[in-house]
């Protein structure tokens, strides 16, 4: 499982989708879960970031884990997803102050994605109303952007969690360039 997260992480880091410090990647094992250390760099992952924690409330290692613990809980209580990817991909996030919903300009995007929600919450980063809303979204669709903060991406594993995350990203990144072009054209 550490492999995992260290190819999800280091990919997510390299490719920009995150931050040094930011973002954060679990997975459902039953009736617990495996998240990453609350400031964790993703990039470079070690055995001690990964924190096993109780899924349905806090144990001794809960205060060790992401501040996003709550939201993940969630989204693996209320969805069949088994891996949540959340991450801060910087044309996603931007976009996301203008749409209510990403809808692909290309043709890949268009097949893997549909289209992609975006939650207004008052409180973007780890609150009862992104809890609460979030998981809706992705029973619907693969991937859901909180405005103005990041994405989360629910699938069967990591990797598939992952390659929503940078399909949105390439999705907004076209966007960005159509509509950057139009102005020439």
């Amino acid at each position: 499982m550490l492999k995992d997260f260290q190819l999800v992480g280091r990919d997510l880091f390299l490719t920009g989708l995150n931050n040094s410090h930011s973002g954060n990647l679990s997975v459902r094992c039953a009736d617990r879960m495996v998240i990453t250390r609350k400031g964790a760099m993703l990039g470079c992952l070690e055995e001690k970031d990964l924190i096993e924690t109780a899924l349905g409330g806090n144990d001794s290692n809960t205060h060790l884990a992401s501040t996003e613990i709550n939201v993940h809980r969630a989204i693996f209580q209320n969805t069949a997803a088994l891996a949540i990817v959340h991450a801060h991909p910087v044309y996603a996030v931007g976009l996301s102050f203008l749409a209510d919903e990403i809808i692909p300009a290309d043709a890949e995007g268009a097949y893997l994605l549909d289209k992609t929600p975006v939650l207004d919450a008052k409180f973007a980063i780890g609150s009862p109303e992104v809890e609460e809303k979030l998981p809706a979204l992705l029973k619907k669709h693969k991937i859901a952007v909180v405005r103005g903060h990041g994405t989360f991406a629910a699938g069967h594993t990591l990797e598939e969690a992952y390659h929503w995350t940078s399909c949105l990203e390439n999705v907004c990144r076209i966007i960005y360039i159509t509509r950057t072009l139009q102005k020439f054209y």
